[in-house]
C-alpha cells in the first residue's frame, strides 16, 4: 500500500485545492497544532516576478493584515437567484459594516460584488479578495487606476477624471444589493452613459428600499449617500445590529516587507542581468475601458478613433520589432525620438511653426504574442495630430495586425 504523503507549509497540513485562478491556487488547510481549517492561497514567486506582481501581492497582504473584521475573509463564493428583502438587509448590513471598517482603516477595496463574498456555516457574511484595494497615502485625495469588475464599476471610475474610492465602493456596494433583492443586474450595458442613465427597480422591492437604492446609484459622486448616511437609512436600521469587534489590535508588517524585499531584491537582479524588462501587460478591464465599454472594434478598425486625441492599433510582431519600426519611421519623417521602457517620444515642429509636436507610443502586451499600441498628443494641434497619425500609420502597414475577413 502506498504511503500518503503529507504536505507540510510551516505548521499547516496542505491538502486539496479548492480553487484556482489565473495566477494562484487555494488549497485546503489544517493548522496541526490548534485543528483550524483554513484556506491558503499559493503563489509561484517565478509567477510574481514574470507579471511584475510584487507590489500588488505585497499590498493585498498588508491590506487583508491591516483590515481584521468578524465580516472580512480571503474566499469568495457566488450568490446565486434573488433573496428576501429581509435577506438582502441582513446580508447589505453586514456589508456595510465591513466596508465602513475597510474606509476607517483607509483602504478601498474597489472589487466589490457577489463572487467576493463568502457565507460561513453561521450565514455571516465574509468580504474576501482585495487583490485590487488600496491604501489612502497621505497628500493623495483622488484615485486613478481603472480597476474592478465591470458590471459593479462606479461611473465615475470609468471617466478618467480621477475618483473617490470610498464613494466608488458605495456604488459596488448598492449594485450588489439591487442583484440581491432582484436577481438580476440593474444595469444591461456597461459603459459610461448607460451607467448614467436611470435604471428601474422591480415591482417586488418596497418603496423605501427603492429610495436607498436610488440614493446609493446616484451617477454623481458628490452626492451619492455615503456609509453614515445608509446607517442611518430607515431601511437599513431594521433589526440592526452592529457586529462587534476590537480595533485597538496592533498591526506588525514586518514579515511582510521582510519576505517581499528579498522577492523585490531578487526581481532588480533579474532586470538587471537581462538589461530591460518587458512592456507593460494591460488586463482585460483596461481594454475595455479604453474600448468605448464592450466594443473591441475600434482596436482594429482606425478609422473610428480619427476624432479622438487618443489612438491605438494592435500588432503581433516583437515589442522590440514595434519600437524599431517607430525609430526608423521617425528617423524618415525628421522627428526625434526617445524610447524607454517601450515608451517612444516623438518630437517635431508644428506645421503651423507655432510651436512644438509631440507625440507619445505605448506598447502593451494584451495576450500570447499579441501587443497594443497606444498612441496620444502630448503637445501640437488635434488635426495635425491626426494628419500625422494616418501618415505615421501609413508607414507600419507590415507591423498592424488586422483580423482576418468575418471575424
Amino acid at each position: 500500500m502506498m504511503k500518503k504523503v503529507t504536505r507540510m507549509v510551516g505548521k499547516y497540513e496542505v491538502g486539496r485545492t479548492i480553487g484556482e485562478g489565473n495566477f494562484a491556487k487555494v488549497k485546503f488547510a489544517q493548522n496541526r497544532e490548534t485543528g483550524e481549517s483554513v484556506a491558503m492561497k499559493i503563489l509561484a514567486k517565478s509567477t510574481i516576478l514574470k507579471h511584475k506582481m510584487v507590489d500588488q501581492i505585497k499590498r493585498e497582504i498588508s491590506i487583508m493584515k491591516i483590515v481584521r473584521h468578524p465580516n472580512i475573509v480571503r474566499l469568495h463564493e457566488v450568490h446565486q437567484g434573488r433573496l428576501s428583502e429581509n435577506e438582502s438587509r441582513r446580508y447589505f448590513q453586514q456589508l456595510i459594516d465591513a466596508v465602513a471598517h475597510c474606509h476607517r482603516k483607509g483602504v478601498y477595496h474597489r472589487d466589490l460584488k457577489p463572487e467576493n463574498l463568502l457565507l460561513d456555516a453561521f450565514g455571516n457574511l465574509k468580504v474576501s479578495d482585495f487583490g485590487l484595494s488600496a491604501l489612502r497615502q497621505k497628500g493623495v485625495g483622488l484615485l486613478h487606476t481603472t480597476c474592478g469588475t465591470p458590471n459593479y464599476v462606479a461611473p465615475e471610475v470609468l471617466g478618467h477624471q480621477g475618483y473617490d474610492g470610498a464613494a466608488a465602493d458605495v456604488w459596488s456596494c448598492g449594485v450588489i444589493l439591487f442583484v440581491l433583492m432582484a436577481g438580476y443586474l440593474p444595469f444591461e450595458e456597461i459603459d459610461l452613459p448607460t451607467l448614467c442613465r436611470k435604471y428601474s427597480c422591480p415591482f417586488w422591492f418596497s418603496p423605501v428600499a427603492k429610495a436607498l437604492i436610488d440614493k446609493i446609484l446616484d451617477p454623481n459622486p458628490k452626492t451619492r449617500i455615503g456609509i453614515e448616511g445608509i446607517k442611518k437609512h430607515p431601511w437599513f436600521r431594521k433589526s440592526y445590529e452592529p457586529v462587534g469587534h476590537s480595533e485597538e489590535e496592533e498591526v506588525n508588517l514586518d514579515d511582510v516587507h521582510a519576505v517581499f524585499d528579498d522577492i523585490e531584491d531578487h526581481y532588480v537582479a533579474e532586470q538587471l542581468e537581462n538589461s530591460e524588462g518587458g512592456p507593460l501587460v494591460m488586463n482585460a478591464f483596461e481594454m475595455i475601458a479604453l474600448s468605448q465599454g464592450l466594443n473591441l472594434s475600434a482596436l482594429f478598425d482606425r478609422r473610428q478613433d480619427y476624432v479622438k486625441k487618443q489612438t491605438r492599433f494592435v500588432s503581433r510582431k516583437p515589442a522590440k520589432v514595434i519600437i524599431s519600426a517607430f525609430e526608423a519611421v521617425a528617423e524618415s519623417m525628421n522627428l526625434k525620438f526617445h524610447t524607454h521602457n517601450y515608451k517612444t517620444r516623438l518630437e517635431g515642429i508644428s506645421e503651423n511653426k507655432a510651436g512644438q509636436f509631440a507625440v507619445v507610443l505605448e506598447v502593451y502586451e494584451v495576450g500570447p504574442s499579441l501587443f497594443m499600441v497606444d498612441a496620444r498628443k502630448a503637445s501640437g494641434e488635434t488635426l495635425e495630430y491626426h494628419e500625422f497619425y494616418k501618415n505615421f500609420c501609413a508607414q507600419l502597414e507590415n507591423i498592424i495586425w488586422k483580423p482576418p475577413e468575418g471575424c
